[in-house]
């Protein structure tokens, strides 16, 4: 038992020491794979407190009771009918789980169940910029569902159903190419197949210009500046998207990219071929979003999820709902 102590107590200091190190930005973090060794370590000594400590503190229980049980019938034998000492308090320390079963097996349901939610159903996420503006603002507090497009496997990201491929439309939420460990949302523009050409800031899928209705202007609160809002009609429902008609056409700083070959750049914008297995994605902050004009197309690997609903926004709580 004392071995374990300080086995656990290492265990602790390494994951501290790991979150620790996240936080100060000394090492790139990973949560999905800090979550899965919690669960792992929290679920192996769950497993060893049902069948090896819990039965060996209940056996040492059952030895105090018994010693107890004998010394009373010992001494009824003497005669001797008042018996001072009350084991049942002895038992209850036997029987209570020690500091290092408190912080592992403990918590291995909340884990276990925040795993697989997190994993397989729903992921909260923190929109941290402004390139799904009107959208999605900064400091929404995001829900993304991790079904629709296909169940993968945490950590190493395998898909193991097929679910519906992502449409046209779509608010996803994807491993950002250039560093995989970074989240990136945005919206779905073209699927495998499609050509994408954004000229003069309009947008055409196939040849076809995407459809656009003026709306009032936008006041973003941040910069306290108006900008250019529309409905555009991508998919199966409208949603609305921002200009801003002081910033050029030009795509300035495209890296290069896996399958750069399928884009051409002009000083009008770019037009794209959508690869086999991948997506192109834009913000509806049309001018302020870095996206695949600037780093390519997202592969199918990359997909984390479709965004759907905003569970809350702490300086503006009328902003839970769903969103297109």
């Amino acid at each position: 038992m004392q071995a374990m102590q300080y086995v656990t107590a290492v265990i602790l200091a390494a994951f501290v020491g790991y979150v620790g190190a996240w936080y100060v930005g000394a090492i790139e973090g990973n949560f999905a794979l800090l979550l899965f060794l919690a669960t792992v370590v929290t679920g192996a000594y769950w497993l060893a407190e049902r069948l090896v400590f819990l039965p060996r503190r209940r056996r040492a229980a059952q030895a105090i009771e018994n010693a107890a049980a004998e010394r009373r019938a010992e001494l009824d034998r003497m005669g001797i009918a008042k018996v001072d000492g009350d084991v049942q308090e002895a038992k209850e320390r036997i029987l209570m789980q020690p500091w290092w079963l408190d912080w592992t097996a403990g918590l291995f349901p909340v884990i276990a169940i925040v795993f697989v939610l997190r994993s397989f159903l729903f992921e909260p996420f923190k929109i941290p910029s402004g390139s799904m503006i009107p959208t999605l603002l900064v400091g929404d507090l995001i829900l993304v569902n991790k079904f629709t497009y296909g169940i993968r496997l945490p950590v190493i990201n395998k898909k193991i159903t097929q679910g519906t491929p992502p449409q046209r439309g779509d608010v996803m939420v994807f491993r950002y190419p250039p560093q995989p460990s970074m989240d990136y949302i945005k919206r779905v523009v073209g699927v495998p197949g499609d050509e994408i050409a954004y000229l003069n800031k309009r947008l055409t899928v196939n040849g076809k210009p995407v459809a656009t209705t003026a709306l009032p202007d936008f006041l973003d609160e941040d910069t306290m500046r108006y900008f250019k809002q529309y409905d555009e009609s991508l998919g199966e429902k409208p949603h609305r998207m921002i200009n801003n008609p002081d910033v050029p056409a030009y795509i300035q700083g495209a890296s290069d990219y896996a399958f750069r070959e399928n884009c051409r750049y002009s000083v009008e914008g770019v037009v794209c071929k959508v690869p086999e297995g991948h997506y192109f994605m834009m913000g509806d902050n049309r001018d302020n979003s870095l996206d695949s004009r600037y780093w390519g197309f997202v592969p199918d690997a990359n997909i984390v999820g479709k965004a759907f609903f905003v569970w809350m926004n702490f300086s503006n709580p009328k902003r839970i709902g769903g969103f297109q």
